[in-house]
């Protein structure tokens, strides 16, 4: 149980967008393995235009005989809990120990970085939550080589890459028919088109928030509204340096990429502007719901101080002339001190006049408009 906590405890923080950092001194390529991190799986998938071979591997030396063969081989690496493990993979795939560091320490900026007849590819990957409002966010490192394509990824509960190791199995498209490079760009297509799905949600979200901030705004609802910000402010740090390193791979190119990827990468860059302008659209509508979460509150006090003032203004001239006949002149010095005390209908008289006062001044009030609700807004 206390695993667990210290595993959820890790992820809230990492979804708040704390940056990984190495104290002071560490050496170049130090690898810190998180000791909550799930222990690694290792799926193979390797396929041609006629065959798909996909089996989980328990050791990766298994992997080598693929290696320098013409198919296409995908080894997905599913959790970063073991140290020997991720350090033999680094030996069979012969990774560069900076390569390594980046892949292992996490979280890292999405980035490119081209190591000659390696790739390294680092995105961020978020999915949706089912039950609750929100997404899960994890690091996935893609490293491209010439026949091979090497996917780690931080956690093994949830990706977005099951359409396509269907197309693989079911050779749909034509993701048999390229190589290694294509496998990448269907990779990177598949992370950035997670996003749309997320994006729906947080639109639903605040269609919901601008009926209750009209309707009854509360504290809860201001909560809401900051929880909405601080997680599209994530998902534009993880899309942001997506876009540019997407746009770096289309602009420098790279021997591993051939000339026709690098069109379909066109088509994955103009998705992820995409999901770049919806957040930030939905950032813009965020924080206008803000301001008109403030203006609700305000002209809700304006109401309530608008009613204390109709309730005091129809009163005032009650007050006053229950004054006058409370001052109790004495009737018997004088027939002018307060000949309405020996009046037979005097106190019915008096709570007449006070009542024809009352309802005059909300006459008055209701001719003038000033009991109508401005926060009553007509809807077609």
């Amino acid at each position: 149980m206390a695993r667990k906590l210290r595993r959820l405890a890790r992820l809230v923080t990492k979804q708040h967008g704390d940056e990984f950092y190495h104290h002071p001194g560490t050496l170049p390529g130090t690898i810190i393995v998180d000791a909550d991190a799930p222990p690694p799986v290792i799926f193979l998938i390797d396929y041609n235009q006629t065959n798909v071979i996909r089996h989980q591997i328990t050791a990766p030396e298994e992997c080598v005989p693929y290696l320098d063969t013409a198919s296409v081989s995908w080894v997905d690496v599913q959790g970063l809990g073991s140290q020997d493990i991720l350090q033999r993979l680094g030996q069979v795939f012969d990774l560069h120990p900076l390569v390594l560091e980046d892949v292992v320490n996490v979280p890292e900026r999405p980035k490119v970085e081209d190591y000659e007849d390696q790739l390294l590819f680092i995105a961020r990957m978020v999915v949706p939550k089912e039950r609750t409002c929100g997404f899960y966010s994890e690091q996935v490192s893609l490293i491209l080589g010439k026949h091979y394509l090497l996917t780690v990824q931080e956690e093994p509960e949830h990706d977005c890459f099951e359409g396509v190791r269907s197309r693989i199995e079911k050779g749909k498209g034509i993701i048999r028919k390229q190589g290694a490079d294509y496998l990448a760009y269907a990779l990177l297509d598949a992370i950035i088109d997670g996003f749309f799905p997320v994006l729906e949600l947080y639109g639903d979200r605040i269609e919901e928030l601008e009926e209750e901030v009209i309707a009854n705004p509360t504290r809860q609802t201001l909560q809401n509204i900051y929880q909405i910000r601080r997680e599209l402010l994530q998902l534009r740090r993880s899309i942001w340096p997506q876009r540019d390193a997407i746009n770096s791979l289309i602009r420098d190119g790279s021997e591993l990429i051939s000339e026709e990827v690098r069109i379909y990468l066109r088509d994955c860059y103009d998705h992820a502007v995409q999901v770049m302008d919806m957040v930030e659209t939905y950032r813009e509508l965020a924080s206008g719901l803000m301001d008109v979460y403030l203006s609700a509150v305000s002209n809700r006090m304006n109401e309530v101080m608008k009613l204390l003032t109709v309730v005091s203004a129809i009163f005032i001239p009650l007050t006053f002339v229950a004054g006058i006949y409370g001052m109790n002149f004495n009737t018997e010095k004088s027939p002018y001190n307060m000949p309405e005390l020996n009046w037979y209908w005097g106190y019915p008289i008096c709570l007449a006049v006070m009542a024809v006062i009352g309802f005059g001044l909300l006459f008055l009030f209701w001719q003038r408009g000033w009991l109508e609700n401005s926060s009553t807004i007509k809807r077609d």
